[in-house]
């Protein structure tokens, strides 16, 4: 019992990660899309692809995410939707990659998401195509062999000429050389180990948000909310991915750049994210609180339990000049736009 309650707690986690990145990224997607829509067309075509192909996958990804097993004895819609991932996943890497990132170089946001973009297409190859996989739900493999029909014959030697000498007979089945079953998906994607490729991708897009971004900036949150799950789910490190989030979180209160309300909103929800991954896989994960921004006391109710306060019930902001911090707390400086 309790281990289905920490499977479905997982899946839950697994969702929010996957809403809390892919929001940003199409909320900057579309700005990108339309400010470089006189300017670069071209470019900005390729972005609003890339903006619906990432709609259309986040839903895709969220079913996914959901699903407990991957049963393609007696249902094949589920194999179809992990299908339609790759495809998409692929399509999407190919317009990043060739592209996006050569036409970003001069747009400083927009060249780091491009390269977290390209990370989270590898992440999805590692998730769901990897070879070997590292995870339970990933595409299974089929091998040739037919129902009812016994052992399939073509994998076993045929019978040299009589002439040449050597044997007549075909070997034994259980000497016989054995078919490689190939993934069910390959002919999308060639099955190979995608772990090395993830990783670098990760690494680049982080550093390179670290030297471009602050510390509070929505993309760079961002990169390491995908960076810690990806650690944490593919390469299996639970200390790592607990280092990043915390780190994250600890740049962000040390953050000295000002920030507009929307991209407030932004922050503050992706902390409370990092603050759960921050906890996640220890004895700590289950009735912890949750870091928020703004920070203080009076951000986890009595009882011990973290709630995350809904932005109706949210105080007003307070107008601000971009000269003086809100408030004074955490370092954090936020400015607001008046509204007309």
């Amino acid at each position: 019992m309790a281990d289905r309650k920490a499977s479905q707690e997982s899946r839950n986690l697994n969702v929010n990660l996957l809403m809390a990145s892919s929001e940003v990224d199409q909320k900057y997607l579309g700005q990108f899309a339309k400010q470089n829509n006189d300017s670069n067309p071209y470019l900005s075509s390729f972005l609003y692809k890339v903006l619906g192909l990432s709609v259309l996958l986040s839903k895709k990804l969220i079913r996914a995410r959901r699903l407990r097993k991957l049963d393609t004895t007696r249902d094949t819609k589920s194999l179809q939707l992990y299908h339609h991932i790759i495809w998409l996943s692929r399509e999407g890497l190919v317009m990043i990659e060739q592209y996006i990132i050569p036409m970003a170089t001069d747009q400083i946001v927009l060249r780091v998401l491009a390269y977290k973009l390209r990370a989270s297409f590898y992440h999805i190859f590692v998730l769901f195509h990897n070879q070997p996989s590292v995870h339970q739900t990933a595409i299974p493999s089929f091998t040739t062999i037919s129902k009812g029909k016994g052992v399939d014959r073509s994998s076993m030697r045929s019978s040299p000429n009589p002439l040449e000498g050597g044997p007549v007979q075909p070997l034994p089945p259980g000497l016989a050389p054995v078919s490689v079953p190939k993934p069910s998906a390959a002919f999308l994607l060639p099955a190979t180990d995608y772990i090395p490729t993830a990783t670098h991708c990760f690494t680049e897009a982080s550093a390179l948000a670290d030297a471009l971004l602050g510390g509070s900036h929505p993309v760079r949150l961002s990169v390491k909310i995908e960076f810690a799950a990806y650690m944490y789910d593919c390469l299996h490190d639970g200390d790592g991915s607990r280092r990043l989030a915390g780190q994250a979180i600890s740049d962000v209160y040390h953050a000295t750049e000002h920030m507009l309300d929307d991209e407030f909103e932004d922050a503050t929800e992706q902390v409370q994210v990092l603050g759960k991954m921050k906890k996640r896989g220890t004895s700590a994960s289950v009735g912890s609180s949750t870091p928020a921004l703004g920070g203080g006391e009076g951000s986890t109710p009595r009882g011990g339990s973290s709630t995350s306060t809904p932005r109706a019930m949210r105080p007003p902001k307070a107008h601000v000049s971009p000269e003086v911090p809100a408030n004074g707390q955490n370092g954090i400086n936020r400015t607001t736009r008046r509204s007309p």
